[in-house]
């Protein structure tokens, strides 16, 4: 028996080296260098920044579209025909149902 406890204990050694040379060192040269982390951005990048800045001043509302209509309606001019919002109607009802198909 002891030839199989002489094995068992250099098996273990063996195994013991094949970890310990596997291990990763720290490298003296990369921990004395200084990195810095560096953000570019693109053309095109810069350009939708600049396009959503437009987007975010521009109002929501157009004065010069809603200004005659809700002027139209405060005084009681405005009129709406049954024709123009049937067609109108009908249209976002096939508009609805070719999204459910």
């Amino acid at each position: 028996m002891e030839g199989g406890k002489d094995m068992r204990i250099e098996a273990y050694n063996q195994v013991n080296q094949i970890y310990n040379t596997n291990k990763t060192t720290k490298n003296d040269k990369t921990s004395k260098t200084n990195f810095s982390d560096q953000v570019q951005i693109s053309s095109i990048g810069k350009d939708i920044q600049t396009l959503k800045q437009a987007v975010a001043d521009s109002p929501d509302i157009r004065e010069e579209l809603t200004m005659p209509l809700k002027a139209s309606i405060e005084a009681g001019t405005y009129n709406v025909s049954n024709e123009s919002f049937a067609e109108k109607l009908l249209e976002k009802y096939d508009e609805s149902e070719n999204l459910n198909v």
